[in-house]
């Protein structure tokens, strides 16, 4: 997926993320789930509303962040 289809908060018909109001909400928990994992999330910029963030981190930590995602989306 493009940055512009993702920024213009559509995404394509086969994704799995809503598009329903809650999505921040949302987006909010998976960064946490990140960030608990061990990654690094920070804030590149924001732009009125549109905040640019990066994640980084070990591949043991994509795994951790991927095995909770995992278990979060089985709940």
């Amino acid at each position: 997926m493009s940055n512009a289809a993702f920024h213009a908060g559509k995404t394509p018909a086969d994704s799995p993320l809503p598009l329903a109001a809650d999505t921040c909400d949302d987006f909010s928990r998976i960064l946490t789930l990140a960030r608990d994992a061990g990654m690094l999330v920070t804030l590149d910029g924001q732009i009125g509303r549109e905040k640019y963030q990066s994640i980084a981190g070990s591949l043991q930590a994509f795994r951790r962040f991927a095995q909770a995602l995992c278990e979060t989306a089985a709940r």
